[in-house]
């Protein structure tokens, strides 16, 4: 792989990163706005969603449709990458155990693990039948 393939990769995968964070970040202040923030609803919603979108993109790119790797890259790696939020996940479910608020810190360690594994089979069961 050229130098230059590696660097057009690179900026397909910065601009799907630009986008996946700029929704991220618009979706989960949209949540909070609903419904508040005594509990991490937005990145449980964010990641929830990107779990689905990881899953139907996987079969759609790998059974359905015949896309390029830039296409797989910016949306996969880039966008989906950008937009979900493990990260964030992890700090804020630290910050309920260390405010000892450990019912939610389990609750949004069992919600967002079940949810975002069943919405990812929810988006493979989806793209499979289509």
């Amino acid at each position: 792989m050229t130098l230059g393939l590696i660097l057009g990769e690179l900026a397909v995968i910065a601009a799907g990163g630009a986008l996946g964070a700029v929704l991220r970040f618009l979706m989960s202040k949209s949540v909070y706005a609903h419904l508040g923030s005594s509990f991490p609803y937005g990145t449980l919603s964010v990641n929830i969603v990107g779990s689905f979108f990881i899953g139907l993109t996987f079969i759609l790119f790998t059974e359905r449709l015949t896309v390029g790797a830039e296409v797989r890259s910016f949306i996969m790696i880039g966008f989906l990458g950008a937009f979900t939020t493990f990260s964030t996940f992890s700090l804020e479910t630290l910050l309920l155990i260390q405010e000892g608020l450990l019912l939610k810190a389990a609750g949004n360690i069992l919600l967002s693990v079940l949810l975002c594994i069943f919405a990812t089979w929810g988006g493979i069961l989806v793209a499979r039948s289509l």
